[in-house]
């Protein structure tokens, strides 16, 4: 199973995208764990999680981000402004995979 997660200034927009991404996993058989979180909560669940897809309203935070998830080896990266802004799930799906595949 892919553990992915989005976060955001809220949880709120990504939210939207983490049902296309599921989606997407769905129909080609891909068995994900995807959720949306709020900066706010990403200290406690980063652990759980093996790559991190940050909204592009919080991409500034990134360094910030990598330093409390590099203690769990997770690779913390923006979503592709014009992918989030055109929630494309599918796209963003393959990029977490893509991260994940480089994290292993």
């Amino acid at each position: 199973m892919k553990k992915i997660m989005l976060c955001c200034s809220a949880g709120m927009s990504t939210s939207l995208l983490v049902k296309k991404m599921e989606a997407a996993a769905k129909e080609r058989g891909i068995d994900v764990d995807i959720k949306a979180y709020g900066t706010s909560e990403f200290s406690d669940q980063v652990g759980n999680y093996q790559v991190v897809l940050l909204g592009p309203q919080v991409k500034y935070m990134q360094q910030d981000l990598q330093k409390k998830a590099d203690k769990y080896g997770i690779r913390v990266e923006p979503i592709n402004m014009m992918d989030y802004g055109m929630q494309n799930g599918d796209k963003v799906l393959d990029f977490a995979i893509e991260l994940i595949g480089e994290c292993v």
